[in-house]
């Protein structure tokens, strides 16, 4: 199928094995990418991973600033098929109605469950025990369009959102390559989304990032692995915020408020929760690199710790 005109818009790492496949087996005239971004102090400009994989093929690339008004490049290209992963802007009706076999997306969730920017966060952050990948026609809504296949992926206590990812990325390629043909074909199947089973996955806020230990020990746990290792979850303790990365769900009951650190050794930071507490195994103090509990032990006294409340 080498003949099928295809371009691609995505922008994540996580989207730059399904371009590979593709340009491995259609003829992928170009890629839509967000805008380059300016990085820290000295403002360096940055690639999007699509667009530094489109450019090791020779692959035209385009950036609009906002896809919405600039699209006139896209239908220039009369593509056959647009497919989108992770892309990020919000495609206008006039490039989803362009190409013969339509604009389809693959998104990181189960639909209707996670419609939005972050599924694999919030997959985990929600304490779902699944999620997946569903291939789907793309309308003018946000992730509503009609779904064609999925596969499932199982989320167990060990998962982080780093691993997640990588068990998603891994089964999207076997999917996608399985769904062309019979989009292509016309036999494909086309479901429409059941609107009483929607969540929705909005992209990850600085308030989401910070720790309540008001909350029960299994939500901290699930919100700390959710945001690991992007962008991490936060707690404060002496005016200084402490990344959380790594955690376990303790069986001790306390009387201490939540928040309150109750014990430090070799297991971990235990700290109360609303319903319990929980181990901090590997955290993060400002100025330094990720530790886990036992080096950060060696660096620092028990007594400076112990009966301090995280805020």
């Amino acid at each position: 199928m080498k003949d099928l005109k295809v371009v691609f818009m995505g922008t994540p790492e996580f989207c730059v094995p399904i371009l590979d496949a593709l340009i491995e087996n259609y003829n992928v005239l170009a890629v839509v990418t967000q805008p380059d971004k300016e990085v820290g102090r000295k403002k360096e400009i940055v690639y999007s991973p699509i667009k530094k994989k489109a450019l090791e093929h020779n692959i035209k690339v385009l950036q609009p600033i906002k896809i919405r008004e600039e699209y006139q490049d896209v239908l220039d290209l009369n593509p056959d098929i647009i497919i989108t992963c992770a892309y990020g802007q919000i495609i206008p009706e006039i490039i989803l109605n362009a190409p013969k076999y339509g604009c389809i997306n693959v998104h990181a969730s189960l639909l209707p469950k996670l419609r939005g920017g972050a599924p694999i966060h919030k997959s985990i952050i929600y304490g779902y025990d699944k999620t997946g990948i569903t291939i789907m026609y793309m309308d003018k809504g946000m992730d509503t369009g009609d779904m064609i296949s999925k596969v499932e992926v199982d989320i167990t206590d060990s998962d982080t959102a780093e691993s997640l990812h990588d068990k998603l990325q891994s089964v999207s390629v076997p999917l996608l390559l399985e769904t062309l043909p019979d989009i292509i074909n016309g036999t494909n199947k086309r479901e429409k989304q059941n609107e009483e089973e929607v969540t929705y996955a909005y992209n990850v806020s600085r308030e989401e990032e910070h720790v309540d230990f008001n909350k029960t020990s299994r939500e901290i746990f699930n919100q700390i692995r959710g945001l690991n290792s992007w962008p991490g979850a936060y707690a404060t303790l002496d005016d200084k915020n402490i990344k959380l990365w790594l955690s376990e769900i303790s069986d001790k009951k306390y009387n201490e408020k939540p928040g309150t650190i109750v014990n430090l050794d070799k297991n971990g930071m235990e700290v109360v929760t609303k319903d319990g507490s929980i181990l901090i195994t590997e955290l993060q103090v400002p100025g330094k690199k990720k530790m886990n509990i036992k080096d950060f032990i060696n660096g620092n006294k028990k007594e400076d710790y112990l009966g301090k409340c995280f805020k």
